[in-house]
């Protein structure tokens, strides 16, 4: 750790420093991230990306009055290390530890906690309206990357902000980067602005040529002004946030705190809506994460001086998700694969690559893509749309309006559900089965192994309805061996093991834990049934009521929470049957669940092994 970073405590002291010093200060900070992220894990490159523009910030406002929100919020480390948080960074993202996003409970400069894309606008604006109704006295910045201005949310809080002209101050952070490269027009009208170096100098020679004018009428300003205006239409294609009535500044780099500086300055004077364009580098200072910025943006412990991360043994879901594809596409033409800029994080580069005109990477837009997939089902196509949990939640609407009022045959390849981890409340996709169970319909799978994903993608692609297949980030636990179930009926169960007084109908990566549970209690002279409950909707009704008539006691286990999941469902159709059956629901409880080891959090919510047991030694 650098001296200044090392004797660093207080916002108070960046204000104090001089411009020789922040420059260092920064470097200082670049090799502290890298150091630290090296040995936990985290997101690494969209971090070393603005350390520059972070320090700035914080040079040129008061984040004690000002407010200040950052979008999606993986970049806010530097943010942290700023206000307090430097000498916890060993625990980040580790459970109990310092979270990888803001949290408001976690420290008063973080004053609105974020995780997902494209919102933060949204918030900041209303933060300037409430400090203008309230007549307060503050300043409210947003910062939003380049990869989120495709997401809608952005674009509406754009068109509100221009419309009621509150005063407020957008960072546009744009590294050409979100996960995956960024995609479609609004890129490309980014890439035209960069390219365009000779518009600011031609705005200030001609704001100065102005200001010499001696006592200029107001008619003759006007004309003036409306010729500086199509000067910059001529100059910079489009003018897209000065036409929406945002005041547009830029583009400036992002790496050079001296221009940052002035130009805050300047912007915090304007009286309205202002966006300043910085154009930053992911990973800058870290040579790997310049080159591979997909890879260093979220990542796992890695070797700090060659740059390799451990690489797993074992075949994740998502690359057996993206094999299957392609053996599918193969086969049949009117397959076509779906993300919105997660083409990598899905398993679906290869796919990209063999059937480029059969993939479709939307950008941060899960609505728009389910309502596409829509639109494409309608025509005979067969859309499949590879997104993680967490993130389709912001495409309900479309899921339950545009597809299954529709009972359009679109599958939801449905990533990282249930636990994820280390990311937190606002990433682990542990309500994906509550909210889609409600609609219908829709059809919901869950595969438990790697090898059985294949099969349950070939059966849903087959059908002619709406299908939603759920599976977990990672691999298989390697010390559990099952063998796929190849053909698929709808609705229908796969009996593992029947035996004893109980059954446990497990979903997805559960049924792993479910088997290694019987395997103990074996041990001790305790027999149980395993049921892999392999369709959450529609339920296999004559099993249950088979289970039910029998007398045997009923264990749900579940990678969701309780409220509205597969637990409910089969606890709601047992009750139908008005026959007294014992029945024990398990799966997370009602509330958002912390960051942290995916083994820690299942231990904390009894769902590792010895607390699935001891829920079940309750039931003999």
């Amino acid at each position: 750790m650098g001296r200044l970073l090392e004797d660093y405590q207080d916002i108070s002291e960046i204000k104090n420093m001089s411009l020789e010093e922040l420059d260092i200060f920064s470097e200082e900070i670049r090799k502290f991230l890298i150091n630290h992220v090296s040995k936990t894990g985290g997101h690494l490159a969209s971090n070393l990306g603005v350390v520059e523009l972070t320090i700035s910030l914080y040079n040129v406002f008061d984040f004690n009055v000002d407010k200040l929100v950052w979008d999606v919020g993986h970049q806010s480390y530097v943010h942290k290390i700023l206000t307090g948080r430097k000498d916890k960074f060993d625990t980040l993202r580790k459970f109990g530890g310092l979270s990888g996003f803001p949290k408001k409970c976690e420290s008063k400069f973080d004053h609105f906690q974020t995780g997902h894309s494209s919102t933060s606008i949204s918030a900041a604006l209303g933060m300037a309206r409430a400090r203008d109704i309230k007549k307060e006295n503050y300043e409210v910045v947003a910062v939003i990357g380049d990869g989120a201005l495709t997401g809608g949310m952005a674009l509406e809080a754009l068109n509100d902000v221009g419309y009621r002209k509150s005063k407020m101050i957008i960072i546009l952070n744009d590294n050409q980067m979100s996960i995956g490269k960024n995609v479609g027009s609004l890129s490309t009208y980014l890439s035209k602005i960069r390219v365009e170096p000779g518009y600011n100098k031609l705005k200030q020679d001609i704001d100065a040529a102005l200001k010499k004018i001696p006592n200029i009428g107001k008619g003759m300003a006007n004309t003036l002004e409306k010729v500086k205006n199509g000067i910059k239409q001529m100059v910079v294609p489009g003018m897209l946030f000065e036409n929406m009535g945002i005041k547009y500044l830029g583009p400036i780099d992002g790496h050079n705190i001296k221009q940052l500086s002035k130009v805050l300055s300047n912007a915090k004077e304007i009286d309205g809506p202002v966006l300043i364009h910085v154009v930053t580098k992911k990973g800058k200072g870290y040579k790997y994460a310049e080159k591979n910025p997909g890879k260093f943006h979220g990542i796992g412990p890695f070797d700090y001086i060659s740059g390799e991360v451990c690489a797993g043994k074992c075949l994740t879901y998502s690359q057996a998700f993206g094999e299957a594809m392609m053996k599918i596409a193969s086969e049949d033409s009117r397959v076509v694969a779906i993300t919105a800029a997660m083409r990598d994080g899905t398993g679906l580069h290869d796919f990209a690559e063999k059937f480029k005109n059969r993939f479709f990477d939307v950008g941060i837009a899960e609505q728009h893509a389910v309502t596409m997939a829509a639109g494409m089902a309608t025509e005979g196509l067969k859309p499949v749309f590879a997104v993680y949990s967490t993130f389709l939640q912001r495409a309900y609407d479309q899921i339950l309006h545009d597809v299954c009022i529709q009972n359009l045959p679109v599958v939801l390849a449905i990533d990282r559900a249930g636990i994820v981890g280390a990311d937190g409340e606002t990433h682990q996709g542990v309500f994906d089965l509550s909210y889609l169970s409600s609609m219908p319909n829709m059809t919901i799978m869950a595969p438990k192994s790697v090898s059985e994903l294949e099969y349950a993608l070939r059966f849903a692609i087959a059908q002619n309805s709406p299908v939603a297949i759920r599976y977990p980030r990672g691999g298989d636990n390697p010390s559990v061996n099952l063998t796929p179930l190849k053909e698929f009926k709808m609705g229908k169960w796969e009996t593992l093991y029947d035996e004893g007084e109980i059954t446990l109908l497990a979903v997805g990566r559960m049924v792993q834990q479910a088997v290694l549970v019987r395997e103990k209690l074996r041990k001790s002279g305790i027999k149980i049934g395993v049921v892999n409950a392999n369709f959450v909707k529609p339920l296999d009704i004559s099993l249950l009521k088979h289970l039910v008539y029998c007398g045997k006691k009923i264990v749900t286990l579940e990678d969701n929470v309780l409220h509205g999941g597969f637990g409910s469902m089969v606890l709601e159709y047992i009750n139908t049957l008005n026959k007294e059956t014992k029945v024990i629901n398990l799966g997370f409880k009602d509330e958002f669940i912390p960051h942290g080891g995916v083994d820690i959090l299942y231990k904390n919510y009894g769902l590792d092994v010895d607390g699935i047991i001891q829920n079940i030694v309750k039931l003999i």
